[in-house]
């Protein structure tokens, strides 16, 4: 399929799950009662045996995953973010992860993307609850471009992976021909004073606030970081070592994702100052995402503020 700034995230999960379903009899979907929102729903006519629908019961998909996992099946769920983590947090854990079943999970519209779903519906959590479980991926998309290049590698990975996928389409921030390594952070902008690492919809905001500290005459280099487990922790910290300071953007609490990620890393093998850009002991609310990137402090500003404060501490 072309993928261009009208392409939604979503259409590039449903054709690759399309061309799966084609030509592995082993791949099934199971969603529960969401299948329109995530696209799927085109799935269950075109291959009604091995793309269901179990209803509203999210734990009840889990554990139907996790069986079809035993018998050889490779299966994909799909909720929105809240209920493929907080919801099914148990049978992901025990079902799935502890008895080493084979299941990728697609939680759609994280964070503030989550926006007139409210509070209820958007998961600043998420990626905390799978963080803490033993050998799962997490990934979350930059753009259409990177999400096509990593669905492959996802389905090859031997063990569960939570994909945390904006449905619609965020910017997009790399070539048509751009290779992803699903393992490696990436930066997308050189730069010697300040580290900015990114996931998902702030990568994007990264980039802006990279060009407005330029023209302040500050220069930093940004970190795309799709996966934020395993981090690349290589990557990050040579990073660091060159600019000697670090501020981490992303559409999350900043307890247990990506700034826990890099601070462990940091703490590890290259200790810098550290400042975050995220979520900050706050529930989610309705809104539009203009108003909850203000709401929430996620805008480009609060990354230059960051950028200009972690700086001041080198």
């Amino acid at each position: 399929m072309e993928l261009n700034e009208k392409t939604l995230m979503r259409d590039v999960l449903v054709e690759f799950l399309r061309e799966k379903l084609s030509t592995d009899d082993e791949t099934v979907v199971v969603d529960a009662d969401l299948a329109k929102c995530a696209g799927t729903i085109a799935l269950e006519k075109e291959f009604p045996d091995r793309a269901l629908n179990v209803g509203i019961a999210e734990a009840n998909m889990a554990g139907i995953a996790a069986g079809l996992s035993s018998y050889g099946f490779k299966p994909f769920i799909t909720s929105f973010g809240p209920f493929a983590s907080r919801r099914i947090a148990d049978q992901a854990m025990i079902s799935i992860c502890y008895a080493k079943q084979n299941v990728k999970i697609v939680g759609t519209d994280p964070g503030i993307a989550a926006e007139l779903n409210g509070g209820t519906h958007m998961p600043f959590e998420d990626v905390a609850i799978f963080r803490s479980i033993p050998h799962v991926l997490i990934y979350e998309p930059t753009d259409v471009i990177e999400f096509a290049e990593a669905l492959p590698q996802i389905a090859e990975y031997p063990y569960p992976a939570y994909i945390r996928m904006h449905r619609k389409n965020p910017p997009i921030v790399h070539p048509a021909d751009f290779k992803f390594d699903i393992f490696k952070a990436h930066a997308l902008r050189e730069g010697k004073d300040v580290t900015i690492v990114a996931s998902g919809l702030m990568v994007s905001t990264a980039l802006d606030a990279a060009k407005e500290l330029e023209a302040e005459g500050i220069s930093a280099e940004v970190i795309c970081s799709p996966t934020i487990k395993p981090i690349d922790a290589e990557t990050i910290c040579a990073s660091a070592k060159k600019t000697g300071a670090v501020v981490t953007a992303e559409n999350h609490n900043v307890i247990g994702a990506l700034r826990s990620a890099v601070a462990e890393a940091l703490v590890e093998n290259t200790p810098v100052p550290l400042e975050s850009v995220g979520v900050k002991e706050k529930f989610g609310e309705v809104g539009k995402v203009p108003y909850l990137r203000k709401a929430f402090n996620l805008e480009v500003a609060d990354v230059v503020a960051a950028a200009k404060k972690v700086i001041s501490r080198k």
